[in-house]
């Protein structure tokens, strides 16, 4: 599991910031609001990569600009060691494939769920007219959903039932990335945890590589090899799941991991305060976390940590880590 599958390198996504028509007509100038701002990530082949993060951090932008649906400001995106360019291909574009939050939203209300499944297999040449509804039928049964499902419309489901015609949309095009954007989180808990086990499922069977975004940690811990821990744009901590929770280093880190109500191991890790959220301003200037960090330095005012090893592959942004 050595070979990097998809990695981001110092991947940057700004939003201008909407202004006034008063602060356009003084010639205001625009603030780009850095969504991610110089991550370095990577998934190993056949890995779970679990992102997590207050809302607010940048997951779900970090998600889509990967998947192509933003396009990055700065930076460069790789697939199996080739950087892609703005305009992707389709081969490029079948290897990373999306399940969305909300799986309503995200299906198109006037089509069946045949002619969603159909109209991607078809585009991209992995059917035939005399076989597509085979293949259509296949894709249900990989999600565990009847093939009468096929002359149904979206609204004639449940919230599962509609997330599983997500996943099985996503693996149409048969990709090798599958990124899970808090696909559980729009679901009531008595099927969060079918549809995980279910992910978990296809990604062995399938051979898949997944990024797992979700504010969920326990879920989180329970599918991840990996574990990358995101606040204001960047990630602040990534390592082996196990060595994170048992020996978070950086103080967000253990601020996530306090709002677990209980721990697997039985170790007990005291609460940071909450603090008050700093403005997304004099945030870029020195840690971003230092307004709501219990043991922050004067020097965390004016020197941004990058990532440092901690052990092995843990690494963690912060000044007093050793």
């Amino acid at each position: 599991m050595s070979q990097s599958v998809i990695a981001a390198n110092n991947l940057v996504k700004h939003f201008a910031k909407r202004q006034s028509l008063v602060d356009r007509l003084r010639n205001k100038e625009v603030f780009n609001v850095p969504a991610i701002d110089g991550v370095n990530l990577e998934l190993k082949k056949g890995e779970t990569l679990g992102l997590v993060g207050e809302s607010g951090c940048g997951k779900s932008t970090l998600g889509r600009t990967l998947v192509g649906l933003y396009t990055a400001s700065q930076g460069s995106i790789e697939l199996s060691g080739k950087e892609v360019g703005e305009a992707r291909t389709l081969e490029e574009r079948r290897t990373v494939q999306m399940v969305f939050q909300d799986p309503f939203s995200s299906l198109n209300p006037r089509m069946t769920v045949g002619e969603v499944l159909r109209e991607a297999l078809l585009f991209h040449s992995l059917a035939t007219k005399e076989n597509v509804d085979e293949k259509s039928k296949e894709l249900l049964t990989l999600v565990g959903l009847p093939h009468d499902a096929l002359k149904s419309y979206p609204r004639q489901f449940s919230g599962g039932q509609r997330q599983r015609i997500g996943i099985a949309r996503a693996l149409a095009l048969q990709p090798k990335i599958l990124i899970a954007d808090e696909v559980v989180s729009a679901l009531d808990v008595s099927v969060q945890a079918s549809v995980v086990n279910l992910l978990m499922d296809l990604k062995r069977d399938l051979g898949l590589t997944m990024l797992f975004i979700s504010h969920n940690i326990a879920v989180v811990r329970q599918v991840s090899d990996r574990i990358a821990v995101m606040y204001l744009g960047r990630i602040v901590e990534v390592g082996p799941t196990e060595q994170v929770f048992n020996n978070p280093s950086h103080p967000y880190t253990k601020l996530l991991l306090s709002s677990v109500p209980k721990m697997a191991s039985g170790s007990q890790i005291s609460s940071a305060p909450a603090g008050e959220l700093q403005s997304i301003k004099s945030a870029l200037v020195g840690c971003r976390f230092r307004s709501r960090c219990p043991v922050a330095v004067d020097a965390c005012a004016s020197i941004d940590p990058s990532l440092t090893l901690v052990e092995g592959t843990h690494q963690a942004a912060c000044l007093l880590v050793k």
